[in-house]
């Protein structure tokens, strides 16, 4: 019997070992991980604020071209003073290719018919951008490729914008060789996941660890506020969803809690004098203090990692306001930068994501009601390609 059970546990891993030496020579299964990025490096910021405000995705300005270098110059000295004061730079690149990394291995053993899997970088304004992404790709041999925003609620601005790139990037590679776009790549996208169980679990773990600091007879009063980046409302008029879709994941992660702490979902980042998204944190903040309330805990809902919103916006600006104000229960929730739970979510939706065998969901297809960006049109349909591609390929 035991001679028979280390038979069956040599063949299973001879069997593994097989396998593992089949996708090593397989090209990789490409996890894109798209997000804003930020300037590693101090002197990259003047850069990284050019690209930022020229992306009428992000920022629509009137004479976009002759304002936006303007804008960014004007701009830069004060927000290198900002990196500088974070330790010289974000750190959100080696948080993204830490959470990639870790998504990658778990992938593997959750879809091994997938593997083996790579997480690459495309950040839409700080090195790697996209274009040094597709070039990694295209020498790594990548045949399948998911494109995976790391903004877990969807907005034209943000993930719209990456996919935009992504789509231009890809066909301006593909007529260097004649084609209309990088064809070779079949492509498939996540577009957004802000209500999944395991991003809720990840986020609420943090916030319960950060209300085991208050004092026990506080600690079902702090009010939660949950902070995420603005956006003008002329952009929320359009019928941008993200609004809806950070409230929706503020309810899932507030039921997942037990909806005990009073809460509220404010708004961070506000750029230029233009109508934005209210009310902004730093306000709430006050509006909260003056009306008796000394506990608050800061949730950053819409960033998987720190950077500049967190690290300087939240805990050196408003932080440091609340201080100024005389209150002493203001803190900040911890980031999801390496947490296992998070990491787990990734892997988790990937592989639900090459499981279902969609290529893209039925919301991606659906433009704002308010939308004439005809980049957003093509970027659309151009992904929707790959579907029909596919489904040729299973009926032929």
């Amino acid at each position: 019997m035991a001679a028979r059970s280390a038979a069956t546990n040599i063949a299973k891993q001879g069997s593994r070992t097989l396998a593992t030496a089949a996708n090593a020579a397989k090209p990789p299964t490409a996890v894109v991980m798209m997000n804003m990025g930020g300037p590693s490096t101090v002197p990259e910021t003047g850069d990284f604020l050019s690209r930022l405000f020229h992306d009428g995705d992000l920022i629509p300005l009137p004479f976009q071209s002759t304002i936006a270098p303007l804008i960014a110059k004007r701009r830069t000295p004060k927000i290198e003073k900002q990196y500088e004061a974070i330790g010289g730079g974000s750190p959100i690149l080696r948080w993204t290719r830490v959470q990639g990394e870790g998504m990658a291995r778990l992938l593997d053993e959750l879809s091994p018919e997938t593997a083996p899997h790579k997480a690459y970088v495309a950040f839409r304004y700080a090195n790697p951008l996209t274009e040094t992404c597709l070039e990694e790709m295209k020498r790594d041999g990548v045949k399948r490729a998911i494109a995976f925003t790391q903004y877990p609620q969807y907005s034209c601005s943000t993930t719209g914008s990456s996919l935009n790139e992504m789509w231009k990037q890809s066909v301006d590679l593909g007529k260097g060789k004649g084609q209309e776009g990088q064809d070779e790549i079949q492509w498939s996208v996540i577009d957004r996941w802000g209500v999944h169980e395991g991003f809720v679990d990840a986020v609420a773990r943090n916030i319960e660890a950060s209300l085991q600091t208050y004092p026990p007879e506080v600690r079902d009063s702090v009010v939660l506020l949950f902070s995420a980046h603005s956006l003008p409302m002329s952009v929320v008029n359009r019928g941008d969803p993200y609004p809806s879709e950070v409230g929706a994941s503020v309810s899932a992660i507030m039921a997942r809690l037990g909806n005990r702490n009073p809460y509220r979902l404010v708004w961070q980042s506000q750029v230029g004098p233009s109508a934005w998204l209210g009310p902004q944190t730093s306000d709430a903040i006050k509006g909260l203090a003056k009306k008796g309330h000394n506990d608050m805990l800061l949730v950053p809902v819409a960033f998987t990692s720190d950077h500049i919103e967190t690290l300087f916006e939240l805990d050196l600006e408003y932080l440091e306001e609340a201080k100024e104000l005389g209150l002493t229960g203001v803190k900040r929730v911890e980031s999801l930068n390496d947490s296992p739970y998070f990491i787990r979510a990734l892997a988790d939706i990937a592989a639900a994501h090459i499981k279902s065998g969609k290529t893209v969901s039925a919301q991606l297809g659906l433009r704002c009601p308010g939308c004439t960006n005809e980049k957003c049109g093509k970027q659309k349909a151009w992904f929707k390609s790959f579907a029909d591609k596919a489904q040729q390929q299973v009926s032929a």
